[in-house]
C-alpha cells in the first residue's frame, strides 16, 4: 500500500501536522526538523495526494506559465527552466500558448482556467505598456518580459540595454565598425528590440564610431527564416558591413546559414554574435557568440516570487528583479 502523511510522521516521530508543513513548504519548520521528515518521505517514497491536499489547502498544486510561442527556442528553454524550478518545489506548470495575440493573452487573464492553477507566470507580446492596468487581477500573478513595465504586479526581466551594448562592444573591440542590427522594429518605443537597439547605440556613442542607419533591418518576427532573408537582402543591396548583431539567436542562426551559404567568412569578414544563449548555438558552425541573459535565474526568480505570493508572504508592493547578463564568446567573433 501507498505510504501516508501518518507513516511519514511516524517514522520522523514528528506531529501529523509537522509532515503537513513540511509537504506544503511551510517556513516555520525547524531545519533538522524537516531534513527528518524529508528522509522519512524519501525511505517509505511518499507521494502526496494532489486532490486532498486541493480540498484541504484551497491550493492545486499547480501553476500557469503563459508564453508567445514554443517554436521560438528561447521560450522552450525557458519553460524547461520554470519546469525544473517548480518541480523543486512539489508543483506542477501548465503551459499555454498566446501566439503574441492580444485577445488570446486577455483571454488566458481572465478566463476560467485560472481555476486550475495557483498562479500565473505571464510573459505578453500582444499587450503593451498602456495595459499595465489589465494585470490587476485576483490571482498571484508575475510578469515576464519587455512589454509593460511599473506594473501592479511582480515582474521579473533581464538586462537586455546592458548585455546589447556588451555584444556591441564586443565587435567594437574587434576593429568592426560598420555592424548590421537584424530584428529591430521600426517604430517600437517599448519593447525587447527597442531596449536592445539602445544598447547598441550606447556601445557606439562610448567609442565615437558613427552609425549607418542603414544597416539597421527590421526583420519582423525573430525566427530563422527572417534573420535568413534580411541577410540575404543585406548582401543583395551591396550593403557594406563587417558584423552582425542579431537581437536573438535564432536571426543570428539564419544569419549564419545564409553567410555561408553565400561564400562570406565568419568570423574573417563578417562577425556575428546573438542574444539568449540558446542551447544549437554551441553546435552551429562556427560555434555563435552570444548574451546569456541568465535563462535559469529567470525561472527561478520568477517562480519563487510566485510561490511567496501564493503562500501570502510576499510584501504588498510589487518587487522588480533583473537578471544578470553574461557574454559568451566562441568561434563567431573569434580574433
Amino acid at each position: 500500500m501507498a505510504a501516508t502523511l501518518r507513516d511519514v510522521a511516524q517514522l520522523a516521530q514528528v506531529s501529523f501536522k509537522t509532515v503537513s508543513n513540511v509537504v506544503n513548504d511551510y517556513p516555520h519548520v525547524s531545519a533538522s526538523t524537516r531534513s527528518r521528515v524529508l528522509a522519512a518521505i524519501a525511505e517509505l517514497d511518499y507521494r502526496p495526494n494532489r486532490s486532498a491536499r486541493t480540498l484541504r489547502s484551497g491550493r492545486t498544486g499547480a501553476i500557469g506559465l503563459a508564453v508567445p510561442e514554443l517554436s521560438l527556442a528561447y521560450f522552450a528553454e525557458l519553460a524547461d527552466e520554470v519546469i525544473r524550478a517548480a518541480e523543486e518545489r512539489d508543483v506542477v506548470v501548465l503551459i499555454e500558448q498566446t501566439g503574441g495575440d492580444r485577445d488570446r493573452e486577455l483571454e488566458i487573464l481572465t478566463g476560467s482556467r485560472r481555476q486550475l492553477t495557483d498562479g500565473l507566470l505571464f510573459s505578453p507580446l500582444g499587450l503593451g505598456n498602456d495595459d499595465a492596468g489589465l494585470l490587476e487581477v485576483d490571482y498571484p500573478l508575475v510578469l515576464l518580459g519587455e512589454r509593460i513595465f511599473d506594473g501592479p504586479v511582480d515582474h521579473v526581466t533581464m538586462e537586455n540595454v546592458e548585455g546589447a551594448r556588451a555584444a556591441t562592444e564586443h565587435l567594437l573591440a574587434r576593429g568592426r565598425r560598420r555592424i548590421a542590427v537584424l530584428g529591430a522594429h521600426d517604430g517600437e518605443v517599448l519593447g525587447t528590440a527597442s531596449l536592445r537597439l539602445e544598447g547598441y547605440r550606447a556601445a557606439h556613442r562610448a567609442r565615437g564610431v558613427p552609425i549607418d542607419e542603414r544597416l539597421l533591418v527590421d526583420a519582423g518576427p525573430w525566427h530563422r527564416v527572417n534573420g535568413a532573408e534580411a541577410t540575404r537582402a543585406l548582401l543583395s543591396r551591396g550593403a557594406d558591413f563587417d558584423a552582425v548583431f542579431a537581437l536573438n539567436d535564432e536571426l543570428a542562426l539564419g544569419a549564419l546559414r545564409v553567410l555561408g551559404e553565400t561564400g562570406v567568412r565568419v568570423p574573417a569578414d563578417v562577425a556575428i554574435i546573438g542574444f539568449d544563449d540558446l542551447d544549437e548555438g554551441c553546435y552551429s558552425l562556427p560555434s555563435l557568440s552570444t548574451v546569456d541573459p541568465g535563462r535559469r535565474e529567470i525561472a527561478r526568480l520568477a517562480v519563487e516570487l510566485l510561490h511567496d505570493r501564493v503562500a501570502g508572504a510576499a510584501p504588498s508592493a510589487p518587487r522588480q528583479l533583473r537578471s544578470a547578463f553574461r557574454l559568451v564568446e566562441r568561434e563567431s567573433t573569434a580574433a
